[in-house]
């Protein structure tokens, strides 16, 4: 059975700043996100999508965190934890594979100490692209 959820946003990293830059849409292929600083670094860590029950999780520990925080490329309104390495889902005219579970990082520490605890394996999960492909915020996804 498939779930349809809603893409919230979109962000690259870009070189220089601080925060994930928002995107009205990405570019995909088989390396990445176009115009990413990751682009074509780590096959298995290429795109990094959460969902809202990460910010939901930290919200309810006292720790507010605005979108994109948690360096998403694409930020889900369902939880996605419940998916595994393998699975693959449409979004947009892409269709990503998950590759891996984000595993949490000093980043994280830095947002607030409790993060990498509260978010210990609902951070999110890096797929990679394996039809190209645009992604537009408020597209559905398939899942």
């Amino acid at each position: 059975m498939s779930v349809e959820s809603r893409v919230l946003a979109l962000f690259i990293s870009v070189d220089n700043e601080k925060k994930r830059v928002p995107k009205e849409t990405l570019e995909l292929d088989e390396m990445g996100v176009l115009e990413d600083k990751f682009y074509a670094k780590n096959i298995n860590r290429l795109i990094l999508l959460t969902s809202t029950t990460a910010y939901a999780l930290a919200k309810s520990s006292g720790v507010e965190l605005e979108y994109g925080s948690l360096g998403e490329n694409i930020l889900i309104d369902q939880d996605i934890n419940h998916l595994s390495v393998g699975d693959r889902l449409k979004i947009g005219d892409a269709v990503l594979e998950i590759t891996q579970s984000c595993t949490l990082c000093n980043g994280l520490s830095v947002l607030d100490p409790k993060l990498p605890k509260v978010l210990k394996s609902d951070r999110g999960l890096f797929a990679k692209a394996i039809v190209s492909g645009t992604i537009k915020k408020d597209d559905i996804t398939i899942i």
